[in-house]
């Protein structure tokens, strides 16, 4: 059984999507979360805020609290990890969720936009994986989740060049911290999401086909083996797997999540 009581787990981007998700499932199983908000989008979602997803745990009955951090900036994480742990006491558990796509031709690909993907994705995990291990080592006891991506581990399509690089380059930094802290009680792990229903990519949906956006989510699925998108929920349990005390002979691995989206050699064929 999955057990994450009494321990302090701080989840970036963690305000929706994933990281919301994510947040709900590690709760229900005990855990304090603790919510480093994201980067204001450009074009804000209404009802989407840290605050709001702090009283949406809060009503559910789970041990909450938010902090203004951005993961690119060192000092603000270094400020916003203390901060938890004078709140808690401790960090038991890093999710490092903040991370941003942009579709982009690499001809067109300007070096402003690059390093964004690269200082969120990469830099942002680095930041707060850095600022927790400290703490990690004195208690002896840590889990790392590293949230990467099919795209650019596995597969990829046209555009996505910096984002694949970035998602890339999180198993690099997994494998590396896995063989590390193998020895001090803190295991490493990366989740590969493939596609994830969440407000997102709902709102894509209705960007893409503002009359029928159904068909954009169902376009989707049917290039998927199971059919579906995946939850963020689902999501969550996995994460909450990987937290726990059961997975601590686990470490260094990368743990695909698609619904077998990566699976065919030729595409589903219809079947």
């Amino acid at each position: 059984m999955i057990n994450l009581k009494e321990r302090v787990a701080v989840i970036t981007g963690g305000s929706r999507g994933n990281g919301l998700g994510m947040a709900k499932v590690l709760g229900s199983y005990g855990a304090t979360i603790a919510l480093f908000n994201d980067i204001k989008p450009e074009k804000p979602m209404s009802g989407i805020t840290m605050e709001n997803a702090v009283k949406e745990l809060r009503d559910m009955g789970i041990h909450s609290k938010g902090y203004n951090v951005d993961v690119t900036e060192r000092e603000q994480v270094e400020s916003g990890v203390c901060e938890v742990i004078q709140d808690f006491g401790k960090i038991d558990i890093l999710i490092n969720n903040a991370g941003i796509a942009r579709l982009c031709k690499f001809e067109n690909m300007t070096d402003e936009l690059r390093d964004l993907h690269f200082n969120v994705n990469i830099i942002g995990a680095w930041n707060c994986t850095k600022a927790v291990i400290e703490n990690m080592m004195k208690n002896k006891y840590g889990r790392i989740i590293n949230i990467s991506s099919v795209t650019g581990t596995v597969v990829c399509d046209s555009g996505f060049t910096a984002y694949a690089t970035s998602k890339a380059a999180l198993i690099g930094l997994t494998k590396a911290l896995a063989v590390e802290y193998a020895n001090s009680g803190i295991t490493v792990n990366a989740i590969l999401p493939g596609y994830i229903y969440t407000e997102m990519v709902q709102k894509s949906a209705e960007e893409s086909n503002p009359v029928n956006p159904e068909s954009i989510l169902n376009g989707i699925a049917s290039g998927i083996p199971m059919k579906r998108l995946g939850t963020t929920e689902e999501l969550g349990e996995l994460a909450a797997f990987l937290a726990s005390d059961a997975a601590g002979y686990i470490t260094g691995t990368q743990n695909i999540f698609d619904g077998g989206s990566t699976l065919p050699e030729t595409g589903c064929m219809g079947v």
